[in-house]
This record gives structure tokens, C-alpha cells and sequence, in this order.
């Protein structure tokens, strides 16, 4: 099986492959996808500043195992339902994307910011209005290598998408893409040292590092023609409704809608994401996590988020815990984890949400 991981460039090593393309900030591909890489491209790509890449693990499955018959096609083609239409974003777009957040978190003085924040959001905005998009795959957002940008960019973008599906207007939604652009620009505040640490924080490093929403309001409180709305928002992204967020400690009614979006979509795409301090998790136990963040998440917010996010594409394969592998032909809006699919050498249908003989079966 090919197993996808994105990891540090300085942890790298010669033999692994490249599972992207690299690219330079003008669009120039320095590396090309499924590269095995050498030393001198290693050591090339730090000099370079590459925070990091993806790369791909294991060997492809025995042609065999694909091998489908006529009737078992007819059956995936008789009861195959398209997903509903994800966001795209052109490589053009994640170039100038990419480019654009770098700039925000560099250079939060300039008086280009919140100009370049809207051509930010305008592009994200295009990008879901253009096809109607109501549903996001992350893995096919990435930006940049370096994480604070794909943080902001993947947070934004999913905030957008729930927000549509949340039955926001469309200004809200574009409010909502800044907020999500603008959410971490307090880290611009905090020591690199402590911002990327390769290990776990002290206790006072993590206090200082609790501190940028904060530094993140009191940077957009200087700006012209930023909305309270989205201030607050960048401001309380870490509150819980439990009242044990940071950094005020709000309770449920005193956290904006604008929040409570930012924190679903931002603690999600932080546990999918490796750093150097941990491995990321797998989509699935994500998805579970913030299932069972009922206390700490809004839970019409999660309901908006858990719609919106497409963990099996149809046509995709997976290996059910059965060891059989299967095609997934239909997604289940209200239950992700647990599609249609069909058995590739058998051709048996598992619905996995409404068949209940298929209840102790699942995609592992």
C-alpha cells in the first residue's frame, strides 16, 4: 500500500520519494512528483527554506488485486452518486495564495495588509463561487511547505466552505475567509525559537504562545477597514464553550459564530498536519476527535463541518477491516466515515451507514 506523509525536509533521507511537485516562488518545479531523492536535492531544498514536503511510502498494491469484473462494474456504475462539488484551487492561484499569506505574516506593518488580505479572500471566495462548491478535500489544498502558511490558507478555506454549508451570506463567508487568513498573525509576535520549537513547549513557552490570538487583535485593532467581526474572531479562535479556552476564558454565548467556525476547522487541520513535535493523524481519527468535542465545540458547527468534509472520494479505494478491498460509490452526508462501497473481487455492496449487517465493519 502507498501511504502519503508529509515530513521535514531536515528529517529527510536519500531514497524517499517526493509525492509533490516542488515549486520556487515565481512557479518554477525544482523537483518533479515521485522523485527519489538524493542528498544534494535534500540538502537543495534547505537552502531553499523548505519547511517541508510530502512523500510517498510503500509499493503500489499487486496489479491483481484491481482486477474487476464486467458484473462487478455494472454494479459500481449502477449505484455510483457524485460527490457534491469541492473547492479547486489552480496552481496559479496557490502560487499568488502562498505568496500573498507569506507577505501577511512578514510584514504586518505595511500598508498593503489589508489589501492584500481581500485579493487573498477574493481568490478563496472565486475559487468556491465559480463551481459551487460545498465540500473541501484538504489534501488537495496545500500551498506551501511551510506550516503556518498552509495552516492559514487550509483554515480558511475549510471556515468558508462550513460557513456556506453553516447557510451564512455570502459577506459572511468572505469575512470569514479573512478571519481564517488573519487567525494565527499573532505567531509574527512570538520568538522563532518558541514558534518552532522541535520538541514540546515549557510551561511559560506555552503561556507566551496562548498570548497570539491576542497579539493577532491588538495587530488588526491598527488597521483601516477591518471589521470588529473578524477581529473578534481572530481573537477568540481558541475559546471553548466550556469556558476553558483562552486567551479570556469566555463562555458559550460571549464566543462569536465566526469563532466557534475557526475553532473547528483550525483544531482539525492542526491534528491532520505532522510537525516536529508529533505525527499527524490519520483524516478518520480526526474526524472522530472532533466528534467527541461535543463539550468544548459547538455542535451545529460540527454538524456544518462534518458536511462539508470529504474523507473518501467516490472512486477511491479502500481496505475495509475485513481486508477486502473495496470502491467507494456513495458518500453519506450525515455519517463520513462510513460510505457505500463495493467489494472489488467480490462485488458485494456494504453500505456501511444503513445496513446494519455491515455494522462491525469498518474502514480502518
Amino acid at each position: 500500500m502507498i501511504v502519503r506523509k508529509y515530513i521535514r525536509v531536515r528529517q529527510l533521507k536519500e531514497g524517499m520519494r517526493t509525492d509533490q511537485r516542488i515549486i520556487d516562488h515565481i512557479g518554477r518545479v525544482l523537483i518533479e512528483k515521485g522523485t527519489t531523492l538524493d542528498q544534494y536535492q535534500i540538502d537543495y531544498m534547505i537552502n531553499m527554506g523548505v519547511g517541508g514536503i510530502y512523500i510517498r511510502e510503500g509499493e503500489a498494491e499487486d496489479p491483481d488485486d484491481y482486477v474487476i469484473t464486467e458484473e462487478t462494474q455494472r454494479t459500481i456504475e449502477k449505484l455510483k452518486v457524485a460527490d457534491p462539488v469541492k473547492v479547486k484551487l489552480a496552481e496559479s492561484v496557490k502560487n499568488r495564495v502562498s505568496q500573498g499569506v507569506q507577505f501577511l505574516y512578514k510584514n504586518t506593518d505595511s500598508e498593503n495588509f489589508v489589501n492584500t488580505t481581500n485579493d487573498i479572500a477574493n481568490d478563496l471566495m472565486k475559487a468556491i463561487l465559480e463551481n459551487d462548491a460545498i465540500a473541501v478535500d484538504i489534501s488537495e489544498l496545500k500551498v506551501s511547505d511551510e506550516y503556518t502558511f498552509k495552516h492559514s490558507v487550509d483554515v480558511a478555506t475549510m471556515a468558508m466552505i462550513v460557513a456556506k454549508k453553516y447557510g451564512m451570506p455570502e459577506n459572511q463567508i468572505y469575512e470569514i475567509g479573512i478571519a481564517g487568513l488573519l487567525h494565527d498573525v499573532g505567531k509574527s509576535r512570538i520568538p522563532n525559537e518558541v514558534l518552532n520549537k522541535p520538541a514540546r513547549l515549557t510551561d511559560e513557552e506555552f503561556e507566551l504562545m496562548k498570548q497570539h490570538s491576542l497579539f493577532g487583535y491588538n495587530i488588526l485593532k491598527e488597521k483601516r477597514n477591518v471589521s470588529s467581526a473578524v477581529m473578534m474572531a481572530v481573537l477568540q479562535h481558541h475559546e471553548k464553550i466550556d469556558g476553558n479556552g483562552y486567551p479570556l476564558g469566555l463562555a458559550e454565548s460571549e464566543i462569536g459564530e465566526y469563532a466557534k467556525i475557526l475553532s473547528t476547522v483550525d483544531i482539525y487541520d492542526a491534528l491532520v498536519t505532522e510537525r516536529p513535535y508529533k505525527t499527524a493523524f490519520s483524516q478518520r481519527d480526526a474526524v472522530e476527535m472532533i466528534m467527541s468535542m461535543t463539550r468544548e465545540l459547538d455542535v451545529t458547527v460540527i454538524k456544518a463541518f462534518l458536511n462539508s468534509v470529504i474523507l473518501y472520494p467516490v472512486d477511491s479505494i479502500v481496505e475495509l477491516s475485513t481486508g477486502e478491498k473495496a470502491k467507494v460509490v456513495k458518500n453519506n452526508q450525515n455519517c463520513i466515515l462510513r460510505p457505500k462501497v463495493v467489494g472489488l473481487k467480490t462485488g458485494k455492496v456494504y453500505d456501511l451507514t444503513e445496513d446494519v449487517s455491515c455494522a462491525s465493519i469498518i474502514i480502518p
